[in-house]
């Protein structure tokens, strides 16, 4: 391990946010494509590092959340702002989305959304890389894990999505 590697390391490890490759990139005064590189050899090394759709994290850190949840959701591209703001307006916090693709299996993606900021984040990206959801692989179709306080917080989120034709 060079030291912008053990530097970047210990960046992700004094954080409880996100960080991208770009900030990073910054940081330490080198192309994003190159902290691409330093995080998958520090991951290959064993370092555990998590990639949300807002940055790197170390292993195990997400949205501090005593309850988890399971959904089952469909929707339309032009329902996906709905259904997540209704899930963080709610209390709850998007932990990851996965589809049973029938080629590859299981295939998730870490999110962590738990705020309108979080989501407005997301789905900024989502228009500017020109990225389809995950979900648009299975016609709409996908699970989401939802972190909250309580039990009875995820079932207000799941009643909610059931009223919007959302959750199934």
């Amino acid at each position: 391990m060079n030291q912008r590697q053990q530097d970047i390391l210990n960046t992700l490890r004094q954080t409880d946010r996100p960080i991208s490759a770009s900030a990073l990139a910054g940081q330490f005064d080198v192309s994003r494509q190159i902290i691409v590189s330093d995080v998958a050899l520090l991951r290959a090394a064993g370092e555990e590092i998590v990639a949300t759709s807002r940055g790197y994290l170390p292993g195990g850190q997400t949205a501090a959340c005593p309850f988890t949840g399971t959904l089952v959701c469909r929707h339309n591209a032009d329902q996906l702002k709905d259904e997540l703001y209704t899930i963080v307006d709610l209390g709850g916090t998007v932990i990851d989305v996965s589809i049973d693709h029938p080629i590859y299996g299981e295939l998730s993606g870490k999110l962590d959304l738990s705020s309108r900021f979080d989501v407005d984040g997301f789905l900024d990206q989502v228009s500017q890389e020109g990225a389809m959801p995950i979900s648009s692989l299975t016609g709409g179709l996908h699970l989401h894990r939802i972190g909250c306080r309580d039990r009875e917080t995820f079932e207000r989120i799941r009643a909610r999505l059931l009223e919007l034709g959302i959750a199934q």
